[in-house]
């Protein structure tokens, strides 16, 4: 059965049984504890926890699941996988442990005929929390499974929290028994690979305390509302009912690991470590697909790195197994394939996914290029001073600069039998990243705030009343002042605070748009807002700066949007649509755009494209954007349900999360139709002018367009008409001629510098010629050292070319770079022949400080004072007769 079929057989079965069939949730989730959603319950998290009520009585979902905690076991074990789907039904308060036993059991045993899975029970073992004996006898009822195959276990294994206080109850665990040849007879307590467990049952009847570990905490008492989660591994599933031995060889991915043992001749079962790579290539390209599919890119922090890191680890173990040509078009088309059936997206957004995929491989292949010889460099100097670690700086150069992940540094220094010193690593990290928050924390001007104070805040008062899309202004009440170090009574003049009102009319930061300015005033305070988020769903909150009297809790307020501020933010957010919807007529439908950013006069939008647009492409897009700006094109609102707004053919944009109903904003129609919670004009013609100001690259396969919008629009092109002026006036000549002149001067300047560095090259052939002339005789070797203001290098070649073949020769040259010092070393083949080698000599004139080979070696980091020194002991390293 394959694995699509098992998909819709789940879904089908629960849907009969009055279950919401409810589609996954997208990876990427807006949790700030999680990157991604990485267990089958994530999306239904708040109405399992009472923080909301749920829509439904009882749902059924396969939920796409990502973990990479235990990403450098995948392969190696054949139990773990990056990717994989969870199967689940969910109870609200409505049924409870008999029911979801009963329902297991059926599908899980029912003849593929009648719509189950047609698992042999006698095969079937469960495990059920030791003081569970309800569970144990509905078991025993229901299933007809002997005594001996309802196993008691323990907390760690059969009792279920989310390691915080709330909800929390024991769980049942079904295992299927794959036969004597993979493992000892016993069950699951025996041999947990044999016996492999497919579905899990959480009976959610507690709540929990305090504590820590699977069983430090106390048992408050009974729920309110006793919940069901359930979670059948999809992959698990389709490893039993197709027969193979591990996930790796299910229909959905066994062709993507045959066609990388094709492109590397490597024969899956022939060699461990080769499948091993196989295995890890098979997953992270199913993986890769999938993220790419719900928006992710590859990118250096968060949800970015993890798929970059994900892509690099498979393109790697591909040109390990032998394959050195770009792998990923080769084996993406065959990950789509095989998760096309379930999931279309990926076949239909392909040309998008791939591209991006493609960029990351050619960046990766050229960031190997010029990574690995500077690892191979500092593993040299590691080994030759008599170490084993490379220092953390070295690391962390490679990561900053050259952009390798540290765990490919940790791969391949390991290979060649070196540590990495991660603590140096991880430090220096850490103080970029402080860097980083610092300055957005100076940007701010704010602290972080405690989000257990928020949510004291938003539990006592509820959601905040907000008016964003209807008015301007409102009369609000103050009900809490909050600082980095908590709740505030009041906040006085020249100071900074959070304030939570009742309503609002402020826009707050979100889907790219800048949140509001305004004020807030009362009988006796005045107050800029600063900054408007939402950091809690439903709560509102502002940061305002006081600059008159003082604000305490219970003031009553009227807070106000600066009128200019929202019309220029209106504007910007319309014309990131328009923009958006030009990109897409020009270049197509794979220009979908992957992040914004618009305040007002101002906007910029990323999107997937490989290489520059080049100007022609990028005045069809201007031109395509301010056509629909003459045509007024009608701006209309609608809010209706998610599914209604996909058949409407809405743009729903990654990294976006979305609710059940959904706000639709046209602009022209089907022109541009997308799901947007932004402030928005009524007709385009309102948006002014978008005038596109700078394209450039924010990473492998990614583009920016930044434009400026409405007067700020014209304000650029007024600017620019003047800069023409002003070149036309300098150079006397026709702004028509413009054009031509410049390039008459820049060929000019092109040939004076060429003039030049003839000029230069002779000037250094002469130097060089004067220096191999009177090259210092030291025991039968030709030695020469100078110092130059130049290229050390290129002097040192130069020199050494000029020395007699005939004779061992060595060239030193040594430079001033910035404040420090570089010595280069260039050895002639006689020299070579008798034993000098330039990467030995340099590393003793630096101690230790360079490397190279026997031809020719640099090396520095001292200071320019101590070159005379350095090149004066040349001759004391030089054999003697």
């Amino acid at each position: 059965m394959r694995t699509a079929e098992i998909r819709s057989r789940f879904l089908d079965y629960f849907a009969a049984r009055g279950h919401t069939v409810v589609p996954s949730a997208p990876l990427p989730t807006p949790d700030p504890t999680l990157l991604f959603v990485n267990a089958g319950m994530v999306p239904f998290k708040p109405y399992l926890t009472g923080e909301a009520q749920a829509p439904w009585a009882r749902a059924t979902s396969v939920q796409k699941c990502i973990r990479t905690l235990d990403i450098e076991e995948v392969g190696r074990t054949t139990r773990h996988g990056s990717f994989f789907q969870m199967n689940g039904n969910f109870s609200f308060g409505d049924y409870f442990k008999e029911e979801a036993i009963s329902y297991a059991w059926e599908l899980s045993t029912a003849p593929v005929a009648q719509g189950g899975f047609g698992l042999d029970p006698d095969r079937i073992w469960a495990t059920v929390h030791h003081a569970d004996d309800e569970a144990a006898e509905l078991w025993r009822r229901i299933s007809g499974l002997p005594q001996e195959r309802i196993v008691r276990r323990g907390d760690e294994d059969n009792f279920w929290s989310m390691g915080v206080p709330g909800p929390c109850g024991p769980c049942s665990e079904l295992f299927y028994d794959r036969g004597p040849a993979l493992g000892r007879e016993g069950g699951p307590t025996v041999d947990e690979d044999r016996y492999m467990e497919f579905w899990n049952l959480v009976f959610m009847q507690y709540e929990r305390g305090e504590g820590t570990g699977k069983a430090g905490y106390p048992i408050l008492g009974e729920l309110p509302r006793r919940n069901i989660d359930t979670g059948m591994g999809l992959e698990r599933m389709a490893t039993l009912l197709q027969g193979v031995d591990n996930l790796y060889e299910i229909d959905e991915t066994r062709p993507i690991l045959d066609r990388a043992a094709e492109l590397t001749g490597a024969r899956y079962g022939a060699d461990a470590e080769a499948d091993v790579r196989l295995r890890v290539i098979a997953d992270h390209v199913r993986t890769a697909l999938m993220l790419l599919a719900d928006g992710t890119a590859p990118g250096n922090e968060g949800r970015g790195y993890v798929l970059r890191r994900i892509l690099r680890r498979a393109v790697r173990s591909v040109r390990l197994l032998g394959h050195q040509d770009p792998a990923l078009p080769e084996l993406l088309p065959a990950a789509r394939d095989c998760m096309a059936a379930s999931y279309p997206e990926v076949a239909e957004e392909f040309d998008r996914i791939s591209q991006q995929a493609y960029a990351e491989e050619d960046a990766f292949r050229s960031t190997l290029r010029q990574g690995t010889t500077v690892l191979d460099t500092a593993v040299a100097e590691v080994k030759a001073a008599g170490g084993r670690k490379l220092p953390g700086d070295r690391a962390f150069l490679l990561h900053d600069t050259y952009g390798f992940p540290i765990d490919l540094t940790l791969e391949m220094a390991e290979e060649q039998g070196v540590e990495v010193d991660r603590e140096g690593f991880t430090a220096l990290m850490a103080e970029q990243r402080e860097r980083a928050r610092a300055d957005a924390r100076a940007r701010k001007s704010g602290g972080a705030l405690d989000t257990s104070a928020l949510r004291s805040v938003l539990d006592a008062h509820g959601p905040t009343d907000w008016r964003a899309y209807d008015t301007l202004l409102t009369d609000s009440k103050v009900l809490a002042l909050l600082g980095p170090a908590g709740p505030l009574p009041v906040v006085r003049a020249g100071e900074i605070a959070t304030v939570v009102l009742d309503r609002t009319p402020f826009y707050a930061e979100s889907g790219g748009q800048d949140s509001d300015a305004g004020a807030l005033t009362g009988a006796s305070v005045e107050a800029e807002v600063l900054d408007v988020q939402r950091p809690l769903p439903g709560l509102v909150t502002h940061q305002v700066r006081v600059t008159a009297g003082e604000l305490a809790v219970g003031d009553g307020v009227r807070a106000a949007v600066d009128a200019e501020w929202r019309l220029g933010a209106r504007q910007a957010h319309s014309g990131t649509h328009v923009l958006h919807a030009a990109l897409r007529q020009v270049l197509g439908p794979t220009a979908l755009q992957a992040g914004s950013y618009n305040r007002p006069g101002y906007l910029r939008l990323d999107f997937p494209w490989r290489g520059a647009l080049g100007q022609t492409a990028r005045s069809e897009v201007e031109e395509a954007a301010n056509r629909a700006l003459r045509r007024d094109l009608a701006v209309d609102v609608r809010w209706m349900t998610l599914p209604e707004a996909k058949e409407l053919g809405a743009l729903a944009l990654f990294g976006e999360t979305y609710g059940e109903r959904v706000r639709v904003v046209e602009i022209g129609g089907a022109w541009s139709r997308e799901l947007c919670g932004g402030t928005h004009v009524e007709h385009a013609s309102q948006i002014g002018l978008v005038a596109l100001t700078a394209e450039s690259s924010v990473g492998a396969g990614m583009r920016r367009l930044e434009a400026a919008v409405g007067v700020e629009g014209f304000g650029y092109l007024a600017r620019e008409r003047d800069l023409v002026a002003r070149l036309a006036e300098q150079l006397q000549a026709p702004r028509a001629q413009l054009t031509d002149r410049v390039a008459v001067l820049l060929d000019r300047l092109k040939a004076a510098d060429q003039r030049a560095e003839e000029l230069r090259q002779r000037a250094a052939a002469g130097r060089a010629a004067e220096l191999a002339a009177a090259a210092a005789d030291v025991a039968g070797t030709l030695a020469v050292t100078a110092t130059t203001d130049g290229d050390a290098r290129g002097l040192a070649l130069a020199v050494r070319d000029r020395l007699p073949d005939t004779r061992p020769g060595v060239a030193v040259i040594g430079s001033d770079a910035g404040g420090k010092a570089v010595v280069a070393v260039a050895v002639n083949e006689a020299g070579r022949v008798a034993g000098l080698s330039a990467a030995v000599l340099v590393k003793s004139l630096l101690n230790g400080r360079g490397g190279g080979n026997d031809d020719v070696a640099q090396g520095g980091g001292l200071a320019v004072s101590e070159l005379p020194g350095v090149l004066g002991r040349l001759p004391e390293l030089l054999p003697r007769g």
